[in-house]
């Protein structure tokens, strides 16, 4: 009797994955968008991100230990990649003073507020970039050129976005056909030659960190194909629908923030559902609400709000799309 094995309650499981090795494969993924923010904007993208890493690091210590009471974990590289993608959110000319705000703002309220690292309801990053935007239209909203910027910082050259180019001129009444003629080609968006964030400026970069996690299963096909594929059929009906209104599809898939949405902050484990199925209707809620924000809304970007959105629906997904308990019969009697 003395040699009976204790059983832990089923079911078993066991997974090289740890949260560490999951934070690291997004870091690594995230390298080549950050490689091309540099490459374009220069001097300004790496004082943006060093300012914003750094401050994510320091204020999640602080709050962790003097607020919290707790040992600060800076290991699990939480707060490193809340850091990189607030700086893939924001202009490389952005005074580094707002860039501490937003940190804060990304740490303090979305994420230590909520008690840390896997009970975050809302992106951390994304609240941080929402409240700039909210504080700040201006400065967040001035986009430095590619190339032109290379060697300033806070004197960058500035011009509009696709996006905006594309919302002012329908504003005036110009026909899509008239106003292509001012926008950049399909290559310059997929290498990105355009006016942006650092992190919504090249398609190129951010499939390629999409590979990558997807071929290491850091993340599964789910969340990013019905964000971009909703994207695509929405803007592609309205398209069909009158070409000289609405734009290309393909273009709305290359601009803005959307590619780097679906595949780095859609996907965050905390804030997106657990089951496959409920992941596809988020990411369809994500890309309807985005494409409506923007035909109809006032910003030329929707994606952020979509996401948020969708985060704050996670829980209502979560309850009734969930998978069936182990052992669990059913009235068929399986």
């Amino acid at each position: 009797m003395n040699n009976l094995l204790n059983v832990s309650l089923s079911p078993h499981a066991k997974s090289s994955d740890s949260v560490n090795k999951l934070m690291r494969n997004v870091i690594i993924a995230m390298l080549p968008i950050m490689l091309f923010s540099f490459y374009y904007f220069g001097i300004g993208a790496i004082i943006v991100t060093l300012v914003s890493i750094t401050s994510a690091l320091m204020f999640e210590w602080i709050i962790s230990k003097f607020i919290l009471k707790r040992e600060p974990n800076l290991s699990d590289g939480s707060a490193l990649i809340t850091g990189m993608l607030l700086a893939f959110n924001v202009p490389s000319n952005l005074p580094f003073w707002i860039v501490m705000i937003g940190a804060l703002v990304a740490i303090g309220v979305g994420k230590m507020s909520f008690g840390g690292l896997g009970t975050n309801i809302f992106n951390p990053a994304l609240v941080g970039r929402v409240f700039l935007l909210i504080s700040f239209p201006v400065q967040t909203t001035s986009w430095p050129k590619p190339l032109d910027s290379f060697t300033s910082y806070t004197d960058a050259v500035t011009g509009a976005t696709p996006l905006a180019i594309l919302k002012e001129e329908l504003k005036k009444g110009e026909k899509v056909s008239d106003i292509l003629e001012k926008l950049p080609s399909f290559m310059d968006l997929f290498i990105g030659k355009i006016g942006g964030s650092l992190g919504e400026v090249a398609a190129l970069a951010i499939l390629i960190g999409m590979i990558y996690m997807l071929a290491t299963k850091t993340i599964t096909w789910h969340i990013p194909v019905s964000v971009l594929g909703s994207i695509f059929v929405v803007a592609g009906t309205l398209w069909l629908i009158n070409d000289e209104k609405f734009i290309n599809p393909f273009f709305h898939l290359l601009t803005g923030g959307i590619l780097l949405g679906a595949v780095f902050m859609a996907t965050d484990y905390v804030t997106s559902p657990m089951t496959g199925k409920g992941q596809i209707i988020y990411g369809i809620g994500i890309g309807v609400i985005t494409i409506i924000i923007r035909i109809a809304g006032a910003y030329p970007e929707g994606i952020s709000f979509a996401i948020l959105i969708m985060n704050g629906l996670t829980p209502l997904i979560n309850m009734y799309i969930k998978p069936k308990r182990f052992g669990e019969v059913v009235k068929n009697g399986k």
